[in-house]
């Protein structure tokens, strides 16, 4: 019994901190890569030097909510818990081990109340910059997809609202091209062109479900059966995984409604952008339209024919761009009759040449004898994509998505705490999701930086710990 080790918890000694952080800890990494000093500057106007009671650190408070969102810490509470007792997040805040922690309401008062609403937009910014500047970041090749966050909403608490029907982007150019169509063809315009009710509003009203808890998120459908709220982050990155931009939206909002935020925004920031990346949530006439008249070139999931394989499918009927129409595989015409305000084109037969056809069971012709086909007045941008996916080049960056998106969806779930959010309004979820990506994006750099480190300075690192491991051996 007197040979076991006494108890030592209670012993007084002098400890060095930094002695007790690993060299090759991750906060070291981070460390070494970061820079506070435009954070001060940035934030000074927010603090005053000579009245008051002296504040807290602003770099402090942001350091800790990094270490919560490196770390995947699910709270600022949980946070506030495991850095006074973890030696490397006090040494990554400058703190000893007897000094007081900030309060984490501390942080949240400073986040919510003091720092500008833009800070986390800016410190994401400033990461990606500097990402740029170490040349990491292949702009020239982007993956754009969205993936839901559970809100903190009971989804038993709800209301249902009519709402006006929100307006597209390209609604106004849609309607245009419309008209004119509408013309040509000796049809009446549209009555919606001169509605000022329904002009700005997308027209009509729909019906919505709203969280009392939360009105801001969405109602969306998770699985086959279970709905929850939820809001939305989509995101774009590069083929190395950096995050280059993201908008939060509601959960129940379409991934092809948001994509024009997210893509405006990398492009206008990435104008050398060559290859868009989508998955078929986003396979609609007005993307590949958008993309293909930047000079883009959109990868995009193929469609497969739709039908029974007795029976004529759309790929069997062949467009005649001379004259408008289709002609089906009995060498027959189908005339361009009319244009929906939709945008949907309507080709006809004609029932005299369709009633006595021998292949009128095997066509799909209507009971009046007539075959209907539908197509979109943007169709042309549609087969030029399917063209581009079937190339070599355009299965090569399809199949990366596994590796860059989805792969930076799954880190931040799994690692970083982004399945769902103790957050309430868009404005809060935006900002957490932000730094949350701005986190990951300066971990990666931080990593990066390490692993292409000269042999000298790891061995500068390295050297004065094993000498230390040699004293005490001796």
């Amino acid at each position: 019994m007197e040979n076991w080790k006494k108890d030592s918890r209670k012993d007084i000694v002098m400890v060095d901190v930094d002695a007790l952080v690993p060299p090759d800890h991750l906060l070291r990494k981070v460390e070494r890569v970061m820079d506070y000093d435009w954070l001060y500057e940035r934030l000074s106007p927010y603090y005053c030097a000579d009245n008051g009671r002296p504040g807290t650190d602003p770099v402090v408070l942001i350091k800790m909510v990094l270490i919560q969102h490196l770390f995947g810490i699910a709270s600022l509470r949980q946070t506030y818990r495991d850095i006074q007792v973890n030696v490397a997040y006090r040494w990554f805040l400058g703190y000893s081990l007897l000094e007081e922690i900030p309060h984490f309401a501390t942080v949240s008062y400073a986040f919510c109340k003091r720092f500008p609403p833009e800070l986390g937009e800016e410190i994401f910014a400033h990461i990606l910059n500097k990402a740029l500047n170490n040349r990491m970041v292949d702009p020239s090749m982007i993956f754009i997809d969205g993936t839901h966050i559970k809100a903190s909403a009971n989804k038993k608490k709800f209301r249902k609202e009519q709402v006006a029907r929100a307006a597209k982007v390209y609604e106004e150019q849609l309607r245009k091209e419309v008209s004119e169509e509408r013309k040509k063809l000796g049809k009446k315009v549209n009555d919606d062109d001169d509605d000022e009710n329904k002009g700005s509003s997308g027209g009509g009203t729909v019906e919505k479900t709203v969280s009392k808890t939360d009105p801001d998120c969405g109602m969306f459908v998770k699985g086959a059966h279970e709905r929850q709220f939820a809001y939305e982050a989509h995101t774009a990155c590069d083929k190395h995984g950096f995050v280059l931009g993201v908008e939060v939206t509601a959960g129940n909002v379409s991934d092809s409604v948001a994509w024009d935020a997210v893509y405006d925004q990398v492009t206008n920031s990435f104008p050398e952008v060559k290859f868009v990346t989508m998955d078929a949530g986003y396979k609609t006439p007005w993307i590949a339209k958008k993309v293909l008249e930047d000079s883009r070139i959109p990868i995009l999931p193929y469609t497969r024919c739709k039908g029974k394989n007795d029976r004529f499918r759309p790929r069997d009927f062949t467009y005649d761009l001379v004259n408008d129409s289709f002609i089906c595989p009995r060498g027959h015409e189908l005339k361009h009759t009319t244009t929906s305000k939709e945008g949907k084109r309507t080709y006809r037969s004609s029932t005299k040449i369709c009633k006595d056809c021998p292949c009128r069971t095997v066509c799909g012709a209507n009971e009046n004898g007539q075959r209907i086909l539908t197509t979109h007045i943007w169709q042309e941008y549609l087969y030029l994509v399917e063209q581009l996916r079937k190339t070599e080049r355009g299965k090569e960056i399809y199949a990366m998505r596994k590796e860059t998106i989805e792969r930076v969806f799954a880190d931040a779930k799994e690692k970083h705490a982004m399945r769902y959010t103790h957050h309430r309004g868009l404005a809060r979820v935006s900002t957490w999701v932000r730094l949350k990506y701005a986190a990951m994006n300066l971990k990666k750099i931080a990593v990066w930086k390490w692993n292409t480190l000269p042999l000298s300075a790891l061995y500068a690192v390295f050297f004065p710990y094993c000498c230390q491991d040699l004293v005490l051996a001796s």
